[in-house]
């Protein structure tokens, strides 16, 4: 039986439910609970070789590339080395999610244009503070994300026969 008191969703609500729902850290998230972020998803255009943000930035948003290419990069000495191509679909600035925390990487778009859903760390917070399910189900996606990427860098330093200092990690 249908209830009548349950709220309903636009169609353009359940698309953006839709493409969230097909993305890390939201993708746990029922429509109820993505639609406490709506009213602070901002869809910004950019264009080629357009810096998102810098290394050492405050993590201000979290974004997720709607169209286009976004390249991740570390910059060594005077140069860029990409380190990921995030494709529509995809979140990155994650460690907008923590609090007080500084860019490690510098996004850049490599498309002509990309079209990127931004979602302010302060709108986070507010519905981290207001619903600790939420903040719980989206931190432990966090954790998940984390887990794989430090699986991916140890493969990498035993199959590249270790040619960085893996103790700075821990220092």
């Amino acid at each position: 039986m249908l209830n009548p008191f349950k709220r309903t969703y636009t169609e353009g609500e359940l698309k953006i439910f839709e493409f969230l729902a097909n993305t890390q850290f939201f993708n746990a998230l029922r429509h109820s609970e993505m639609y406490r972020f709506m009213p602070a998803i901002h869809h910004r255009k950019y264009q080629k070789d357009e810096v998102v943000f810098f290394r050492n930035d405050p993590s201000q948003a979290l974004y997720i590339v709607k169209s286009g290419m976004v390249t991740l990069n570390v910059d060594i000495k005077d140069n860029f080395e990409t380190i990921l191509r995030v494709r529509p679909g995809t979140a990155f600035g994650e460690n907008a999610l923590l609090d007080n925390a500084k860019r490690i990487y510098t996004a850049m778009v490599e498309s002509e244009e990309a079209e990127l859903m931004v979602i302010p760390n302060y709108a986070m917070k507010e519905v981290f503070d207001s619903s600790p399910k939420i903040k719980a189900k989206m931190l432990t996606s966090l954790a998940a994300f984390y887990n794989t990427n430090n699986h991916r860098l140890f493969s990498s330093y035993r199959s590249s026969f270790g040619f960085f200092n893996l103790g700075q990690m821990f220092e």
